[in-house]
């Protein structure tokens, strides 16, 4: 007895071994592998991350997206490629929206605004689904006895219509819509403002052109002045103090015009770019040269404002926001009452083997009212509400935005055109002083002095005179974008395109 105690005691101490073993051995390999894990192994963390904080990440060999194809070429018309010397502010504008990327954008969200409104039309017509489901039963009855086979094929149909839901149809519907025409309304804001963005380079190109033959004009006169400087000190009736004055001057009118040449490189790069050519595209533009209509552009400023509001495109798509805002505030409010719906079914099942079949229909009216679901819907219309003021009050924002923005333009326009009219009698009186003071200089009776400040006084002249017209037209292309007038050419007309 005593050796089979030992024995039984034996095997329990044997199996509680084993038992620890089972158990032990898997909790020690858990914590040799969380011991393990303290860095992380590249093939789970490809492509990695950069060793430390001082070195930059090299990315591994397939890590690095491929480059995109090279986008097409801007379009430019056969007509205009033929004749590069001569493109007009209306081939610039046309050739902008052909080739600006804003419009497409704008253009395509007006699309898509529009297919979203025929989708949430579809809410008016009935859905119909056609399923179908194929099933095959093996069975027995009585103990076994009896074994059976069945299957069955069973095709059918399901309309479901919305009948009634108090105006959430018709409020989403009509957000839809006033999404749409929001969305039209800022194509022709994105059009105006590519347009203006045109005329803006244009104008700077023309003036910084203008600019370069006031210089050039200054050349050939501190030129002329050296020449006569020249050839009294030759006669001995002045000092070499008047020529070296007289070069000093030909030297600083040599440097305008060069930085000026300079600057319409960047400026003609400038305009390149507005209309979606490439910088380095050669090409010339033709300069205004006739007189300015300053009495037709003068309008009344109230006259201005009531224009703008009823014509600009973005404070038209900011009403249709609020009117959005409005609609979906009645669709929010509308999920929170019952809606009536009804469904009807009609299939037949076909048995086999036997090849009978039996027709089956259906159908039902849902009536659905909402009890409670946390107050969420009281929420979401509150929210609604609260979205409804903000667009009404971003209305009133840009209402009086605009009114600034033409009341500004308004009489920039006004001192553009007062600044015109001064430029030209400074013109005037500047070129008659430098051919008094001129013709004296060269009948040796006046100073170098007064042969270069007088011409001097006639370059600034020239150089204002042309800055006086670019404020103008630059004053009413600001003007007419103000107002909503700033159509591009042929507005209206053009179809199936940005």
């Amino acid at each position: 007895m005593h050796h089979e105690g030992d024995g039984s005691r034996a095997t329990v101490k044997r199996g509680g071994a084993a038992r620890a073993v089972v158990f032990g051995v898997p909790f020690l390999l858990s914590l040799a592998c969380a011991a393990c894990i303290h860095q992380m192994a590249p093939g789970r963390t490809s492509p990695g991350a950069a060793p430390s904080p001082e070195v930059p990440w090299t990315p591994p060999a397939g890590a690095v997206a491929p480059p995109p194809a090279p986008a097409p070429a801007p379009a430019i018309p056969p007509d205009l490629l033929a004749n590069a010397s001569n493109w007009g502010l209306a081939e610039l504008v046309d050739l902008a929206l052909r080739n600006s990327p804003d419009t497409r954008v704008a253009w395509a969200r007006a699309r898509a605004a529009a297919a979203d409104l025929g989708a949430q039309r579809g809410a008016y017509y009935p859905t119909a689904v056609f399923q179908t489901n194929a099933s095959k039963t093996r069975g027995s009855a009585v103990g076994g006895q009896f074994t059976f086979e069945t299957a069955s094929y069973n095709p059918y149909l399901t309309l479901n219509y919305l009948l009634f839901d108090f105006g959430g149809r018709k409020g989403a519907v009509e957000e839809s819509r006033q999404a749409l025409i929001s969305a039209n309304w800022s194509h022709g804001a994105v059009l105006q403002d590519q347009v203006l963005k045109v005329e803006q380079a244009y104008f700077q190109y023309v003036y910084a052109r203008a600019l370069e033959q006031a210089e050039q004009a200054s050349l050939k006169e501190a030129q002329g002045s050296l020449d006569a400087a020249t050839r009294r000190h030759d006669a001995g009736l002045s000092t070499i103090a008047d020529v070296l004055q007289a070069r000093t001057r030909l030297s600083q009118a040599q440097l305008a015009l060069e930085t000026v040449q300079g600057q319409i490189q960047t400026i003609h790069g400038v305009l390149a770019t507005a209309i979606g050519l490439p910088a380095n595209t050669r090409f010339e533009v033709e300069t205004p040269v006739n007189d300015l209509p300053l009495q037709e552009a003068a309008a009344e400023v109230e006259r201005a404002i009531e224009e703008a509001q009823a014509r600009r495109p973005d404070l038209a798509a900011a009403r249709a926001d609020a009117l959005k805002a409005e609609a979906h505030e009645r669709t929010v409010r509308s999920l929170g009452l019952p809606s009536f719906a009804s469904t009807f079914n009609a299939g037949r099942i076909y048995y086999s083997p036997s090849g009978l079949h039996q027709d089956t229909w259906s159908g039902s009216v849902l009536l659905t009212i909402p009890v409670f679901n946390g107050m969420t819907w009281q929420y979401n219309r509150l929210k609604a509400q609260e979205q409804r003021e903000e667009a009404r009050a971003r209305l009133d924002s840009l209402q009086q935005e605009i009114t600034y923005q033409v009341w500004s333009s308004y009489y920039n326009l006004q001192t553009a055109a007062q600044k015109v009219a001064t430029s030209k009698d400074l013109i005037d009186s500047a070129r008659q002083s430098y051919e008094v003071i001129s013709a004296r200089y060269k009948a040796g009776v006046g100073s170098i002095l007064d042969l270069l400040t007088a011409t001097s006084d006639l370059e600034s002249a020239r150089a204002q005179e042309a800055q006086a017209r670019t404020d103008w037209f630059l004053s009413m292309a600001q003007l007419a974008h103000d107002t909503g007038t700033l159509s591009p050419p042929g507005a209206g007309t053009t179809k199936g395109n940005p």
